[in-house]
């Protein structure tokens, strides 16, 4: 946790709601612009009257099979609506959606007002109607690479999920993840194949969620241990498409133990030490993104904020108009103003609940968890209620569609 000790020498004064306001960026292009997660129509220079696809994915833009067909569209550049619903892990689920899908499942998706379910068969239509992104998913080079994946993901879940042996667990997973760093091996460039394709999005959501979990409930540092993994990541980073698509490590350490039946430590000194800093901070140098890209990142987490923030004040027990500007003042000019007294539990609150990317991307996420520790630090140890384990209904989407 943070040292405040530094942190105030002399009384200070918020910035006003007004001068947050002038500092905010001005909205973005979510239509045109880069990959986001609050667009409800892409277009990418066509006429809205050439979209032919429809995508049913979730409000908290987390669901990692709908991350997949997500990014297929954005890297294909096929122009498609969205249409949110909500997960069951995070609240009731749209009595539309349930008529329109029974089962409930997630993505759907709609091409010429056909309705396809599940991810895999979804990007073969989706291949079929638009061509494909590499060589096509049935080719076998491909066949054998998803087949990989597989593997590789019920050797995380064993690992995870399941307390028991915990160097057999890890022995299992090691032994998939060789496979894995031999076929990243194979090419000269950080990608499963000679360039990025399908391969590499059948990877993206679950590995990305094996490289934070690992950490925060093992203490393991994966991309460390698998040098050709981490340049994957690394070129992964380099791709618009894949930075407004990724979610955290905070986001998904928490996000996945309802989604997995739990998630289970190994009570190590590095797990420790990993979810502490995870959860409290510091989070700069994380490696769940490059820092070269930080450029707006504070203005965007202000511009969030000030868009939510009468939902953020009612939805945090503790969280006052005062001590919320006093975080913000710290997030847009370093400042550091004494918060009201009980406040540090509603800031933290706050703090805990930040989700990528539904709410911001990384670094913003970041800077602000770090502002409102900072401000919540000179209060006192006060920690806003657990983040519950059985699911996220603390994230339920529904107070904050009003304005979004």
């Amino acid at each position: 946790m943070t040292d405040s000790s530094h942190l105030v020498s002399e009384p200070v004064e918020p910035l006003s709601w007004a001068e947050l306001q002038a500092l905010a960026p001005p909205a973005g292009d979510r239509v045109e612009g880069p990959t986001n997660a609050q667009a409800r129509l892409r277009l990418f220079g066509r006429s809205e009257e050439e979209v032919r696809v429809v995508l049913y994915r979730d409000h908290h833009a987390w669901c990692p099979y709908c991350q997949k067909v997500w990014l297929w569209l954005e890297e294909q550049q096929v122009p498609y609506r969205i249409e949110k619903v909500t997960m069951f892990c995070y609240g009731e689920k749209e009595a539309w959606f349930k008529r329109l899908v029974p089962s409930g499942m997630l993505p759907a998706l709609a091409l010429d007002g056909e309705l396809i379910t599940e991810s895999d068969r979804i990007l073969l239509v989706l291949e079929a109607a638009f061509g494909p992104l590499g060589l096509p998913l049935e080719h076998p080079r491909m066949l054998g690479l998803r087949q990989l994946e597989r593997d590789l993901f019920r050797a995380w879940c064993t690992w995870l999920c399941y307390p028991g042996d915990e160097a057999q667990g890890q022995q299992l997973f090691e032994a998939q993840m060789q496979r894995v760093s031999e076929a990243l091996e194979r090419h000269d460039g950080p990608w499963f194949l000679e360039s990025f394709s399908s391969a590499d999005l059948v990877f993206v959501p679950y590995v990305e969620r094996m490289n934070s979990s690992l950490l925060y409930y093992k203490g393991y540092e994966l991309r460390g241990h698998w040098p050709a993994l981490d340049r994957w990541f690394q070129g992964l980073d380099g791709r618009s498409t894949y930075r407004g698509t990724r979610s955290d490590h905070h986001t998904h350490a928490h996000d996945l133990p309802p989604q997995m039946g739990g998630c289970y430590s190994n009570r190590s000194a590095q797990s420790a030490q990993w979810s502490q800093r995870i959860d409290q901070g510091p989070w700069q140098g994380l490696s769940d993104a490059s820092e070269a890209e930080q450029s707006g990142a504070a203005a965007e987490a202000l511009g969030r904020v000030l868009r939510h923030r009468a939902v953020l004040l009612q939805q945090h027990k503790g969280l006052d108009d005062f001590s919320l500007r006093c975080a913000l003042s710290r997030l847009m000019q370093g400042t550091a103003c004494q918060p009201t007294a009980g406040a540090e539990r509603g800031l933290r609150s706050l703090r805990d609940r930040i989700s990528v990317p539904r709410d911001m991307g990384v670094h913003a996420a970041r800077l602000l968890r770090q502002a409102l520790e900072d401000i919540a630090s000179l209060q006192g140890p006060g920690q806003g209620p657990p983040i519950p384990v059985r699911h996220r209904r603390d994230q339920d989407p529904a107070p904050f569609l009003k304005c979004r």
